[in-house]
């Protein structure tokens, strides 16, 4: 059963960010990707309130992905990556993006706090981060 509201289009477009924004990271690294983009739309709180959609959060502006201004997003889907899309839409959650609504690639290490959120770890060149319970009690 889906965690969000979805259509066939909606896999394609989150399998098209996965791999845009993790390709190099491999599955495992496009799964945390889909996670984050998952939360966004579940979330109710900060840069979130009125995401409610997978299409309102790929595109979300300010505070979206950057890979939807690369022509590289606007590949077509593949049936790999629209697997992969379906897993986090299912609800599969992948630690350390089990609950982030952040990720980036810095230049060296994580840093603890990202814009006053906590680093919940990295995995291959990607730093997630979470809010607090307080800030953001629905993830």
């Amino acid at each position: 059963m889906a965690v969000i509201k979805h259509i066939g289009a909606d896999v394609d477009l989150l399998a098209r960010l996965m791999r845009a924004e993790a390709e190099g990271d491999g599955e495992l690294g496009m799964l945390m990707v889909g996670n984050v983009g998952v939360n966004r739309v579940l979330a109710d709180c900060l840069d979130f309130n009125d995401i409610r959609t997978l299409q309102e959060m790929v595109f979300q502006r300010p505070g979206g992905f950057e890979a939807t201004t690369k022509g590289y997003f606007y590949q077509r889907a593949r049936e790999q990556d629209k697997r992969l899309a379906r897993r986090v839409i299912a609800g599969e959650r992948f630690h350390p993006a089990t609950r982030s609504l952040w990720f980036f690639m810095p230049a060296g290490n994580c840093p603890a706090q990202w814009y006053g959120q906590w680093n919940t770890g990295r995995y291959k060149s990607h730093c997630f981060f979470q809010p607090t319970v307080s800030d953001c009690p629905t993830v």
